[in-house]
């Protein structure tokens, strides 16, 4: 499997010519999703969730669906029968090509005066998780864990933790567009040496076989 690395939280994975993207946001380039069979969107801000970009790659691959949670789904579902898939915590599907099990059900806390949406992560192959906005802990082990690394509703320490309790073979950043080039290394260096895990950074574009 390739990963392909897209700004912020979306990533590409691609298998025996099928292509899945996750998470394709306003940060996200506008080909993140060319030539997309499958999207999975974890929850509904904007920085995971652009609906134009989704409704493009919908309308320019017939056979491409969506996989979301209810918030998102019902924004796009009566455009596209039968191509939106509602998921959530527990659920297992097949998408593309890819086996997929859905893990999570609420957002991170941002602040405690902040009510909590939903939001699911999707572990892909067994192997590759993206937690979305959320620390969550799958009941299963993980090879490759997409790291959300900064973001408003956590801190460094919290990420280390994470790291340490789902214990990744590899962990790459996601989550990282407001990390500024100055705070990079700190990240890197602090993760890397207290994570207990082999860490990495992909820039924008950049790929990686699983």
């Amino acid at each position: 499997m390739k990963l392909t690395k897209k700004s912020h939280a979306c990533v590409r994975l691609e298998k025996d010519g099928r292509t899945l993207v996750m998470d394709p946001g306003m940060f996200t380039e506008e080909d993140a999703v060319r030539g997309a069979d499958a999207l999975f969107v974890t929850h509904e801000h904007p920085d995971h969730f652009d609906e134009g970009r989704l409704r493009a790659a919908l309308e320019a691959n017939g056979a491409a669906e969506i996989w979301t949670l209810r918030s998102v789904a019902e924004q796009l579902s009566a455009a596209f029968p039968g191509r939106v898939h509602t998921v959530g915590h527990g659920d297992a599907f097949t998408a593309a090509g890819f086996d997929v099990q859905v893990h999570g059900e609420l957002h991170a806390v941002i602040h405690p005066d902040i009510p909590r949406i939903t939001n699911v992560g999707f572990l892909v192959d067994g192997s590759v998780f993206h937690p979305g906005d959320a620390l969550t802990v799958p009941d299963h082990p993980v090879d490759t864990l997409l790291l959300p690394v900064m973001a408003p509703w956590n801190k460094i320490s919290e990420v280390i933790d994470y790291v340490r309790e789902v214990k990744p073979r590899r962990a790459y950043d996601i989550h990282d567009a407001l990390l500024t080039d100055l705070a990079r290394p700190i990240y890197d260096r602090q993760i890397g040496a207290l994570g207990g895990t082999d860490h990495s950074r992909l820039a924008p574009g950049a790929s990686a076989e699983l």
